[in-house]
C-alpha cells in the first residue's frame, strides 16, 4: 500500500510545451496540496502596470517605509486578490506555514507591518492564484504539465522575476535547454 505524497513547500515549473499556454514558463510556490486539490502562487511573471505602493493605496494605508516593489501575477483564480509569500521570521494570525520553504499571509495585517518596517525580512507579493481541484494536478503531471522542484529559497526570494524559471531548473541540476516539448510513451 502507498501513501499519497503531497507537495506543498515545493516549487512547481511549467514543463515545456505545457499544454496551457496561460502558463508558460510558470513558476508557482505550491501553497497547499492535498485530497482536496492544491492551491500555488505564480512568482514567474511580474503583473504590468500595478506596484506594491498603488495596492497599499487602494486599500487606505498608508506605504510608510515600505519599498515599492512589482507585483507578481500570481494566477488566474482572484486576480484581485492579494498573497504575500515571506520569510519566517514573521507571521500573523492568518500565516499559513509553507514548509519548508516560506509562509503565505494574505491579511491586512501583513500590510500593515511591512509599511511600518515591522513585516518579514523577505516577501513578494502577488495578484491571484492558480488552483486545482482533487486529482487534477497529479493527472497534468503525468501528461507533461509541471515538474514540482525543491522548494529553493534562493530562487523565491534572491533571483529576478524572469529568471525563476530556469534558476529553479538549474538548482535541480536540470538544463531547462535540454528539456523536451513533450513525453513519450512506452
Amino acid at each position: 500500500m502507498t501513501t499519497q505524497q503531497y507537495l506543498a513547500g515545493r516549487i512547481l515549473l511549467a514543463m515545456p510545451g505545457m499544454f496551457d499556454p496561460r502558463f508558460e514558463r510558470s513558476v508557482n510556490v505550491l501553497c497547499v496540496h492535498d485530497e482536496d486539490g492544491a492551491l500555488g502562487v505564480g512568482i514567474g511573471h511580474v503583473r504590468e502596470g500595478v506596484r506594491f505602493h498603488d495596492v497599499l493605496e487602494e486599500l487606505g494605508l498608508d506605504p510608510g517605509v515600505s519599498p515599492n516593489r512589482e507585483i507578481m501575477h500570481g494566477g488566474p483564480v482572484e486576480p484581485g486578490r492579494g498573497f504575500i509569500l515571506h520569510s519566517t521570521d514573521w507571521g500573523g494570525s492568518d500565516t499559513i506555514e509553507v514548509a519548508p520553504l516560506c509562509g503565505l499571509s494574505a491579511s491586512m495585517d501583513v500590510l500593515r507591518a511591512i509599511a511600518a518596517g515591522q513585516g518579514p525580512s523577505q516577501w513578494i507579493m502577488a495578484l491571484g492564484y492558480a488552483g486545482w481541484g482533487a486529482g487534477q494536478l497529479e493527472g497534468e503531471m503525468r501528461h507533461h504539465g509541471w515538474y514540482a522542484a525543491e522548494g529553493h529559497r534562493e530562487v523565491l526570494f534572491e533571483t529576478p522575476p524572469e529568471g525563476r524559471w530556469s534558476a529553479t531548473w538549474r538548482a535541480e541540476g536540470i538544463d531547462p535547454a535540454l528539456l523536451s516539448n513533450e513525453t513519450g510513451r512506452a
